[in-house]
């Protein structure tokens, strides 16, 4: 009784203790709901994902698009059932347990970090694109360095941050469509040939590649789609969430046709599909190839702050993520304080470390392009187990809480069918990544990182401050004997 007594004082004090503060207004969640769904993915990996699947890969990421809808809606609906859920581990932990809880935050956490490493050797790719001789671990350390200080300063700060980001990937889109269209109906021509809608279908239909070059466009689509669900890491630190997280996901569609299928059709309808390659963004491509060197290099300057944005999302969404796991015990101590400007500082530095490593495993590999598909393999199949935590957590949520399910005015639509759907196309894209021996290589070597969280939660599920929030706050009268019986056992 005296240890859950401490408890109690413990949230008490922890209560009393610099909190996340709620200063993300209503056009920085907007703006970072958008760039979180726009990211490197688009702007470096499409130029493979087109080589691949050909104009078929503009039902690619509809379909991608449609499936993560659902997903988001579900998460939309758990984290406004309870404005004390600082993001989908809390939620996890809570209708789950606290197992879910820290193999989705530490993975959610890996995920962005691994998406960091990414884009570190995209913003050396574009960079090397612009400086040819510049080393390539100046334009890294010094992205990393500027990241980091904005973050340190205040989350209105990165909020900012974003919002810009954002804005530019917006312009860039935008731009790449209307000039693209005036290029269509004026009758522009190129070494490629004309740029007219025909492109779509008159080198080899849309499913050039039949089948299976279909399939290979979900590898490295999932990957672009990363970040979708950022917004929801944004709960603890948006102003009015119940107005402004149904504004931004209710949004997702548009941006899915607009920024994706839009951009999409106008590239391979200005230069056919056959022109792009793996490795190299279709965008600086399009102008490359219509002469306009000048737009070119704009449109790289805009696809190095696009990686930008992304890297600035992940340290961001890392360090919230491991100041989380930190508060529930699932991460040591330091790293859940905040600093007098009310960041986690500490996490913050953790994660700007790890994504150094981007660096060297330029260095250690032969080819850009072949680093980059590897590390985004691995965060694809990551970010899928994250998604999959979130419905499995709406579906528990339907069965334990289906009084606030039917108080809600954000249900998730199609309820669990869509869940049941969304799930077997998880199923397919996984089985997808076995198609290819590159995606295959990177998907047997993620099972690692599962397996050494589960080693790892084997021996931290049984500390007595685990099993007593459990019984606190779950009501598990068997976790509660095995804390007293522990307690006795050591003489306390």
């Amino acid at each position: 009784m005296e240890f859950l007594l401490t408890i109690h004082k413990s949230a008490a004090t922890q209560n009393a203790a610099p909190q996340l503060e709620r200063q993300l207004s209503n056009r920085h969640i907007q703006l970072i709901a958008i760039g979180g769904a726009i990211g490197t993915g688009l702007f470096m990996g499409s130029g493979k994902t087109i080589s691949a699947a050909g104009p078929s890969v503009i039902f690619v990421y509809m379909i991608i698009g449609f499936m993560l809808f659902f997903v988001m809606r579900a998460m939309g609906e758990l984290l406004l059932s309870n404005l004390h859920y600082k993001s989908f581990s809390d939620f996890a932990a809570d209708l789950l347990g606290p197992w879910a809880g820290f193999f989705t935050g530490w993975t959610y956490w890996f995920c962005w970090v691994i998406t960091g490493i990414a884009d570190v050797i995209a913003i050396a790719g574009y960079s090397q694109e612009l400086w040819p001789r510049l080393p390539l671990w100046i334009p890294g350390l010094v992205t990393i360095g500027i990241l980091l200080l904005l973050n340190l300063t205040t989350v209105k700060a990165f909020g900012e941050t974003e919002f810009w980001f954002a804005l530019i990937k917006i312009l860039a889109i935008a731009a790449l469509i209307i000039v693209g269209l005036f290029m269509i109906f004026s009758g522009f021509r190129s070494e490629a040939g004309p740029a007219t809608f025909t492109n779509l279908w008159s080198h080899g239909g849309f499913f050039p590649n039949e089948f299976m070059g279909f399939v290979a466009g979900f590898q490295i689509a999932v990957f672009a789609f990363v970040g979708i669900e950022l917004v929801g890491t944004t709960a603890a630190e948006a102003k009015d969430p119940e107005k402004n997280l149904p504004k931004a996901i209710n949004s997702i569609p548009i941006r899915v046709l607009l920024f994706y299928v839009g951009a999409l059709i106008i590239l391979m309808s200005v230069i056919p599909w056959t022109q792009f390659a793996a490795g190299h963004s279709p965008f600086i491509a399009m102008f490359s190839l219509a002469g306009l060197g000048a737009a070119a290099t704009v449109v790289n300057l805009v696809v190095l702050t696009s990686a930008m944005s992304s890297a600035n999302s992940g340290i961001y969404s890392t360090s919230r993520m491991v100041y989380g796991l930190a508060q529930e015990g699932d991460a040591p101590k330091r790293f859940g304080k905040l600093s007098s400007r009310k960041v986690p500082s500490n996490a913050l530095f953790l994660s700007c470390i790890l994504l150094l490593s981007g660096v060297i495993l330029m260095y250690a590999g032969q080819d850009i392009g072949q680093a980059f598909e590897m590390v985004t393999t691995v965060s694809a199949v990551c970010f899928v187990f994250v998604w999959s935590i979130i419905l499995a957590s709406y579906v528990a949520f339907r069965r334990r809480r289906p009084e606030l399910h039917n108080s809600s005015k954000f249900k998730m639509p199609g309820g669990i069918p869509m869940v049941i759907v969304v799930f077997a196309f998880f199923a397919f894209v996984l089985w997808a990544l076995t198609t290819q021996k590159d995606t295959l290589q990177a998907l047997l070597v993620t099972p690692i990182w599962f397996i050494l969280l589960g080693v790892v939660w084997f021996f931290l599920r049984r500390r007595p401050n685990h099993l007593a929030r459990y019984a606190t706050f779950q009501g598990d009268l068997e976790a509660e004997r095995i804390v007293a019986a522990e307690l006795l056992e050591n003489g306390k």
